[in-house]
């Protein structure tokens, strides 16, 4: 399922899917650690980043949009950008 949200341009989509998710439960992991939380958080915010581009191949692939509403894809982008925020904030706690 997710292979199918990637760009084409990108490479290795099975890597890719597989790298994301063990980085994701290695960074929650991570975050309940004093020593590592913030390298974590720095992580977790640039995961997002980088998940822009699939967020958007989304909203303009009909296949790779899963039969989602529009509303809702376009409603994924910025909240990529509110959970940045949410993110970086922790980095002050």
């Amino acid at each position: 399922m997710y292979m199918r949200i990637l760009p084409g341009y990108l490479p290795g989509h099975k890597f890719l899917v597989n790298f994301s998710g063990l980085a994701e439960i290695i960074l929650g992991i991570a975050l309940c650690f004093t020593v590592t939380k913030d390298f974590a958080i720095y992580c977790i915010i640039a995961m997002l980043t980088f998940f822009l581009p699939v967020h958007m191949h989304m909203l303009f692939n009909k296949k790779a949009a899963m039969g989602l509403p529009k509303w809702m894809l376009i409603w994924r982008i910025p909240l990529q950008f509110a959970l940045m925020y949410w993110a970086y904030w922790y980095l002050r706690v």
